[in-house]
Formats: C-alpha cells, structure tokens, sequence
C-alpha cells in the first residue's frame, strides 16, 4: 500500500449518550427516537471516517442501569482506547466549573470536554445539547479552553456530523 493512500482520520471522541442511544430500547418520544436513529445512521454510516476514543469517565457511566444494557453498551466500545484522566484534565474541567458555564452538578459534563480538547481530539461527539454541544455556551467554553493554551473540539450532535458531498 503506498503512503498516498494513507489519510489521518480526525479524533474524535464519544460522550456518554452515544453509546446510551445507540443501546436503548426504542423510544415512544419522538425527539428522543429520531435522536436514536440519526446516532446508529452515524455509527452505520460515518464513525469509520474518525479515529474514535472514549474515556474512563464514559466507561463508568455507562456501566450503570440495567445489565444487559451496559453490557450492550461496553460491547459497543470494547475496540475503542480508552483515554485516562490525568491532571491536565482535572484542571482544566474544574477551570470549565469554576470560570465557565458548566455548572457544579455537571461535573460530568466538564470532564469530558476537557478530555477530549487535552487529547487533541478534533471532534466530541454527543446528543447533550444542555451543557456540551450548546451554542450558547460555546463561546465561554472557548474562552476558558484557549487561555489554557488548547484548541477546543468541535461539539456537536451526529445530525451535524453525517457530512456531505464537498
């Protein structure tokens, strides 16, 4: 195979509703089952484009709930790297906490935006429009990301990464 033919994949990282949505049961809620079909349309379709990671932080969230859905939910993830929190990491979620517009209770949330801007990661990839892929917040996001000397990732939805023809 020649070098030409070799093309980095962008780094992408997978929030915890990802893999949450793409296990569930089938939602009655019609905004909660199109958002369930528009994730596995991406995971069919798209996530073979991305070099995917997810991190300790998802991996205990989603071992929660119902067994046989975690186990769904691992199963999911088991050939994705897992990327481990370190202090870089802490620091920078807890300046998103304090500085920024996450919440306390959203420590979670903090965590991995912060995961995926200290990784290099290009995208994060979530269905949580109140805290991570929210306009609204993104430009004090931003602000707290880029005076810590890191390029913020691109937060958004799977609707909003399914690309296009160029």
């Amino acid at each position: 195979m020649s070098t030409s033919n070799l093309v980095a994949r962008p780094k992408l990282y997978l929030e915890t509703t990802i893999p949450s949505y793409l296990a569930s049961r089938a939602s009655r809620d019609l905004i909660v089952a199109a958002r369930q079909k528009l994730t596995q349309d991406w995971w069919d379709e798209r996530r073979v484009g991305f070099e995917l990671f997810v991190s300790e932080s998802v991996i205990q969230e989603i071992t929660g709930g119902d067994p046989k859905l975690a186990a769904k939910r691992l199963g999911l993830l088991e050939s994705i790297p897992i990327l481990p929190i370190n202090p870089e990491v802490r620091r920078l979620a807890q300046s998103l906490l304090e500085d920024g517009p996450i919440p306390s209770r959203a420590i979670a949330d903090a965590a991995h935006i912060a995961i995926a801007t200290v990784y290099g990661c290009e995208f994060l990839l979530t269905s949580n429009c109140r805290h991570i892929a929210n306009a609204e917040l993104f430009r004090a996001i931003r602000r707290i990301v880029e005076a810590q000397g890191y390029d913020v990732p691109s937060m958004c939805t799977p609707e909003e990464l399914m690309g296009g023809e160029l």
